[in-house]
């Protein structure tokens, strides 16, 4: 089974899936293998359950009179058709990655540029070599433009998802502290996210540029086309706006306010007003996008409780993120406890950033401060330090914070949001 013949096949389909348990009718099912699984063995129940076609890796499992096929690599032939139907799609795709606020600001630009267009965007965070894949593959005839999170913690990796989705558009959100033991260094995740630059001055495509961050702006100097926002002589310039909690933006007498918290997510949205501009989309209607998109994925996501102001920012941590998180906190009104979670994949820089955010939250002088995961508790000798979220629950049932405000900060495996439920 080669692309061409399979493309008509899959041109039938209503989608693809990894997944065995969402396979419907009229769906095409990848069966994945693992260590410790093959879901080939899946393949017949998927198609009693309705699947137009299976792709299984495992020769045995073949059974064309039902549609179920084998190739060689489910992942490779997943990625080739993949290109392949990018290659036959006639509309802009935008392309996103950084080491903070991709899926945010995806999120935005998604809901900017609904306002006139037909768009198609990465589901939650499918953002790798798999998902940036099944996201073009969702793409469908009557959608008008596509917005593609890719995510990486090595080197070559935004390479390898810019050859799949084909960016016309990018967009780098930041470069910081973020997945330091594989990309090997700051250094190296600077390397690592421009891969999108380089694809795109290869290719004669457009970057989105903040020129106020010094390394977006270098690393784009002298390029065109590009669209630009942040300084003066930009092609945008936009007003930070603050009220209460939540941050928005200014352009040209006309405020909006999101429902997003902290200074870090004013670029996020900078970012998709200037590109709802390019493509023709008032700020009136922008202004609606903005103030009408609620965070709903434990992203910059401000919740109240019996009273009480809840900041939920589980998803990812990083030092650069937990700096921004923190600082934003401190300016809240009110007594304040911070509950941090572990940074995952520091690699040997682990101990130093640990140490030096445990170090920031006293210096902000938060009311209490609590710590989740093994890597805090290495530098954190205070009793209100748990090796993990099971522990902080324990606590928290025998405890009852009485800040007015409560910050949740730390990364996804630590799985901070359990004990939403017992504060």
């Amino acid at each position: 089974m080669n692309i061409e013949q399979f493309y008509p096949l899959f041109l039938q389909s209503d989608k693809v899936t990894i997944d065995s348990r969402k396979v419907g009718k009229n769906d095409i099912f990848f069966a994945f293998s693992g260590e410790n699984f093959n879901a080939a063995t899946l393949a017949e129940k998927a198609a009693d359950d309705g699947a137009l076609a299976v792709i299984v890796e495992k020769p045995e499992f073949e059974n064309k009179g039902r549609n179920i096929f084998y190739v060689s690599s489910t992942l490779e032939f997943l990625q080739q058709l993949a290109i392949h139907h990018r290659n036959q799609l006639k509309i802009p795709v935008i392309g996103l990655t950084g080491s903070n606020g991709k899926t945010t600001t995806k999120e935005i630009i998604h809901a900017v540029l609904s306002e006139k267009f037909n768009v198609q965007y990465t589901s939650g965070n499918l953002n790798n070599h798999i998902g940036v894949p099944l996201t073009i593959l969702s793409v469908k005839p009557e959608h008008e433009m596509a917005v593609v999170e890719m995510g990486a913690n090595h080197q070559k990796e935004i390479e390898l998802l810019c050859t799949i989705s084909q960016p016309d558009f990018g967009y780098i959100t930041n470069f910081g502290k973020a997945h330091l033991e594989g990309f090997g260094g700051f250094e190296g995740v600077i390397k690592g996210k421009s891969e999108l630059y380089d694809y795109l001055k290869s290719h004669g495509k457009t970057i989105v540029v903040n020129e106020n961050d010094p390394i977006q702006a270098e690393k784009t100097e002298n390029y065109s086309p590009k669209i630009t926002f942040g300084k003066e002589h930009s092609d945008y310039r936009f007003g930070l706006l603050s009220e209460e909690h939540f941050v928005g933006l200014e352009y040209q007498g006309i405020h909006a306010v999101s429902k997003l918290t902290g200074e870090y997510n004013f670029t996020n949205l900078c970012a998709a007003a200037s590109l709802g501009l390019y493509f023709g989309i008032s700020f009136d209607k922008i202004k609606h996008a903005v103030e009408n998109y609620t965070p709903t994925n434990m992203r910059s996501q401000v919740v109240k409780k019996e009273g009480t102001t809840l900041v939920l920012d589980t998803y990812n941590a990083n030092p650069s993120s937990m700096n921004a998180s923190l600082h934003n906190f401190a300016t809240f009104e009110g007594r304040k406890t911070v509950i941090i979670g572990d940074m995952l994949e520091l690699g040997e820089e682990s101990g130093k950033e640990h140490q030096n955010i445990l170090n920031l939250a006293h210096e902000l002088a938060f009311d209490q401060i609590i710590t989740v995961g093994k890597h805090f508790k290495a530098v954190n000798s205070s009793s209100l330090s748990f090796e993990n979220t099971a522990e902080l629950i324990a606590y928290l049932q025998e405890n009852k914070i009485d800040s007015e405000n409560i910050l949740l900060k730390g990364s996804r495996g630590i799985a901070l949001e359990k004990s939403i439920e017992f504060i």
